[in-house]
């Protein structure tokens, strides 16, 4: 229901984040009413739709880093201010500017199929690196509003953005020299076949 993994669950706990009680045989227990409060979820008016909360990181050193769960935490914490109803939690590992992106994918769907009626992300490009205005477009054209929490990027997304440019290069020279590559192939055929023909 919060959509976050045990760990995570665990850490709360330790550090008082979202404290859990304990059973007879020590196992972490938490009431529905507490997790309910924690996510946000409120008595809302018949006919309203739920959102959907997305979060990112692109390198498996965020994510085993806690980037990913923090900024989950954050997010949910927002929503829980502001007494949405939560529904959905998307939380994933990969680049601002793959639009392949599994759980990236799941939410368009829901929008699509007029699931839910927000999106609420930390910062734009959470959702993707470039492109946003296409993207917030597209959910507002299947009644989608999309919220951010924060408007500007903490400089520890600087080096994040500089993977994601050297990610752009290397993709433009792969293919650059792929197409220089296939040149010379056809270039010595070519050349192979005028050779033979004057041999014959």
């Amino acid at each position: 229901m919060l959509g976050v993994s045990v760990k995570t669950l665990q850490r709360w706990d330790n550090d008082g984040t979202f404290k859990a009680q304990r059973s007879p045989t020590n196992r972490r227990v938490y009431k529905r009413s507490e997790v309910e409060a924690r996510i946000g979820v409120s008595v809302t008016h018949k006919g309203s739709l739920p959102i959907a909360v997305y979060c990112r990181v692109s390198s498996q050193r965020q994510k085993d880093n806690g980037d990913l769960d923090r900024q989950q935490a954050r997010v949910i914490s927002h929503c829980t201010k502001h007494k949405y109803e939560i529904k959905y939690v998307f939380a994933e590992m990969g680049s601002g500017m793959n639009d392949k992106r599994t759980r990236l994918n799941r939410l368009l769907k829901l929008a699509i199929d007029k699931q839910i009626s927000k999106v609420v992300i930390e910062y734009k490009d959470r959702l993707t690196r470039f492109n946003f205005n296409l993207f917030e477009m597209f959910f507002k054209s299947h009644g989608v509003e999309v919220e951010w929490v924060e408007e500007s990027l903490p400089k520890t997304y600087e080096d994040e953005l500089v993977e994601d440019l050297i990610s752009i290069m290397s993709s433009f020279s792969a293919k650059i020299y792929g197409r220089r590559s296939a040149q010379r192939r056809k270039r010595d055929a070519a050349s192979r076949e005028t050779s033979n023909k004057e041999d014959s």
